[in-house]
């Protein structure tokens, strides 16, 4: 009788927590195959909301029918996260993000609008957005903590100061942002949280918005100013007086203004850097 007692408690609630911490290292794929095993082990980790925080549909062939079936399911009600990263076949009546080269404003829209709770938007090459669709992004989902929006050229400085809106932003990509200037920059350093920002061929900012960056973002641990002529030694100085403690990793490659220094002189400007890449 005791060995049947222990042998339901041990089903019902070691085997469940067991699950819980195992299904979290997996990959979603793995974890959607694991609900197919039985009913039981499907009930179990569908009780556990935090399992479904992710849509990851990078890469992805009939993505917009994917992503409609699984918002529909309740288990991904509490969705966070969504990677449409170089997603194919998606289409406005998706309800979100159409393929890759072709979202929208107005799937962003409807994103904006259902789930402004998102912790982590990636659009990277998304090039058919405007202003208007990334504003209703960070209008709405004061939530998130990474925006990747890598090799998007038409955003403007109305778009950008938008940014300091997302108090919690902690990861922004902004690698091709051609229109961002100073002024805008200078609001997104509004962004106190910020730990990783790539400006890499941010090719108007100057010394005025890196050092804006770095009066507003002294948590800063990762800058790449990767090809930006206009900065030059001001900026590091900037940077080093008030993110010496965190900075590990600056690209200033390309960045024709800033001299090359030994391992020593980086290393007083900054004590944590681990990466340092500067032109040749």
């Amino acid at each position: 009788m005791e060995e049947a007692e222990a042998e339901v408690t041990w089903t019902r609630e070691t085997i469940p927590k067991v699950l819980k911490i195992v299904s979290t290292r997996l990959p979603q794929r793995d974890l959607i195959s694991l609900l197919l095993v039985s009913p039981w082990l499907h009930r179990t980790l569908v009780s556990h909301p935090s399992l479904w925080l992710v849509l990851d549909f990078s890469q992805m062939g009939n993505a917009g029918n994917r992503l409609v079936a699984a918002l529909s399911l309740p288990r991904y009600r509490h969705v966070k996260h969504i990677n449409l990263e170089f997603a194919h076949d998606i289409e406005d009546k998706h309800l979100e993000l159409i393929k890759s080269k072709k979202i929208s404003d107005k799937s962003l829209r409807l994103v904006a609008e259902n789930y402004p709770k998102l912790e982590f938007l990636n659009l990277t090459r998304c090039i058919n957005l405007t202003d208007r669709g990334l504003q209703q992004i960070l209008l709405k989902c004061s939530f998130l903590q990474s925006l990747n929006i890598y090799a998007l050229s038409s955003f403007t400085d109305e778009a950008y100061r938008r940014m300091s809106l997302l108090i919690y932003l902690k990861f922004l990509d902004l690698c091709g942002a051609q229109n961002l200037s100073d002024d805008g920059l200078s609001c997104i350093a509004e962004c106190v949280n910020l730990v990783s920002l790539n400006l890499t061929w941010c090719v108007r900012v100057t010394d005025e918005g890196v050092m804006a960056i770095a009066q507003g973002c002294t948590s800063l641990e990762f800058l790449s100013l990767f090809g930006i002529v206009g900065v030059t030694d001001k900026c590091l100085e900037a940077l080093s007086s008030s993110c010496s403690n965190t900075i590990t990793t600056l690209d200033v490659n390309g960045c024709i203004g800033i001299k090359r220094r030994s391992r020593d002189e980086l290393l007083h400007l900054f004590p944590h850097l681990k990466c340092f890449k500067v032109h040749s």
